[in-house]
């Protein structure tokens, strides 16, 4: 069976269920130094498990994924490079993470139900802005970081402290879960 799976817009009502959108000018901002910065401030709050796990700032650069055709695939279009498929997810137990687009970029975002059992009908696809970040919840489950065009930097705020903090989930090999632009 086969799941094709294309984008809609990131807004903040439609990625309630799995966090925050993370972008100036959606709350009134608070003047600071001298009135020529606009302070956007608290927009997220960092979760940890634990009192002594610390929030740490890291720079993750990512490949673009969708840039490749499918191997074999049915009905694929000579030319079609705008595909790619989903194989697994994986969320953060002890804390949450927020990534912050720096290469002026789109990106997508998979994020899934709070199930424990994933099926391809639990996926939610977005399409986030270059000037939007976002911020999962503890326990979302989400595909690692998917940009689009080219190699592209995000500054993530992230969960550092002992335990594992890392969850993944494998589809079943005979369902197809793709992404289609």
């Amino acid at each position: 069976m086969t799941f094709i799976l294309k984008p809609q817009p990131l807004t903040a009502e439609a990625f309630a269920p799995f966090g925050e959108v993370v972008e100036a000018g959606t709350s009134t901002p608070i003047m600071i130094n001298d009135g020529n910065t606009e302070r956007y401030d608290s927009l997220v709050k960092v979760q940890t498990e634990r009192p002594e796990d610390t929030a740490v700032i890291n720079i993750f650069r990512a490949q673009p994924r969708m840039t490749q055709p499918l191997e074999n695939r049915p009905g694929q279009r000579e030319g079609d490079k705008r595909s790619m498929r989903i194989e697994m997810m994986e969320r953060h137990p002890r804390g949450s993470q927020s990534f912050h687009p720096l290469s002026g970029e789109p990106y997508l975002v998979l994020v899934a139900d709070a199930v424990e059992e994933l099926t391809p009908e639990n996926l939610h696809l977005f399409l986030a802005q270059p000037n939007q970040g976002i911020n999962y919840r503890m326990n979302t489950w989400h595909h690692p970081v998917l940009g689009l065009n080219k190699v592209c930097d995000f500054l993530v705020v992230d969960r550092k402290g002992e335990g594992n903090n890392c969850e993944e989930f494998y589809f079943n090999q005979d369902e197809l879960i793709e992404i289609q632009l």
